[in-house]
């Protein structure tokens, strides 16, 4: 798959993430349309996502809109994705929060595009989606 030339702003989860570069999204067999689109090729853990419900009972779109952001369910999720990936889905939520939507989808379409081909690199796998490198990423890439 590749990128596309603007991501779309349905694309950015309420919990910071985006879904464009995530495994399942990136997965052309079966995609996933994003968080907030669909459960079609959703994962379960993404189907019963404890965020979703909590921002749902709040009436509020996103994680960073919560009064208290970052809570419990963010920062394990942060603590996880820290861990595994070497991102920071509070740090996504606040630059989202400072600088819009759309200055972050661009900024991540920079960051998340195949040097190679063009093609969308999974932030789980670190690979490109269209040509199958092993695209390697650190920290200063953000």
């Amino acid at each position: 798959m590749k990128m596309p030339e603007r991501i779309e702003n349905i694309m950015f989860a309420p919990c910071g993430m985006n879904c464009m570069v995530c495994y399942k999204h990136c997965n052309l067999k079966k995609p996933c349309e994003g968080c907030l689109l669909g459960d079609q090729g959703k994962p379960e853990h993404c189907s019963r996502c404890k965020i979703k419900a909590c921002l749902k009972g709040k009436n509020i779109s996103y994680c960073y809109e919560c009064e208290t952001f970052p809570c419990k369910l963010i920062k394990n999720m942060e603590k996880s994705y820290q861990l595994r990936y070497q991102i920071s889905l509070i740090q996504y939520s606040r630059q989202v929060q400072e600088r819009g939507i759309e200055t972050f989808m661009e900024e991540q379409k920079e960051s998340w595009s195949c040097p190679h081909c063009g093609g969308v690199v999974s932030l789980h796998e670190k690979v490109c989606s269209d040509c199958k490198s092993t695209i390697r990423r650190n920290a200063e890439n953000e």
